[in-house]
């Protein structure tokens, strides 16, 4: 048996301002969309890989998603750490650095914690 992921799920409060987020930070565009009466959910990628991250807005959720510690996140490797660490700055989105391993961490307007790490050899 073959398993392989194809998406992560986010629950956003503001599907427009995440999307924005999501291109501006690490150029994911939309690859498509599901539309119910109560959701939208937007599935974004790359062409750096066939993963996608979904995100889920639900018409009525009543309050702030609560995401825990932060203990879980999504990690993107970068060709050019110092320019997307210099843009993220920019953004004022990096909420975390490890300078001993060489990453950081940028957070989206829900709270999510993205994992930014350098190409190695």
């Amino acid at each position: 048996m073959k398993f392989k992921m194809i998406h992560e799920n986010y629950n956003v409060a503001d599907l427009d301002r995440a999307m924005r987020f999501y291109e501006e930070a690490l150029g994911l565009k939309e690859r498509r969309r599901k539309t119910g009466d109560d959701y939208i959910i937007v599935f974004m990628g790359n062409d750096e890989s066939e993963f996608e991250l979904e995100l889920t807005w639900l018409k009525d959720h009543p309050e702030k998603y609560d995401i825990g510690e932060e203990e879980f996140h999504l990690a993107f490797r970068v060709d050019d750490f110092e320019a997307a660490h210099k843009k993220h700055e920019e953004m004022g989105c990096i909420c975390m650095e490890n300078p001993k391993m060489g990453i950081y961490f940028i957070m989206d307007p829900d709270g999510y914690w993205l994992e930014i790490l350098p190409t190695r050899d």
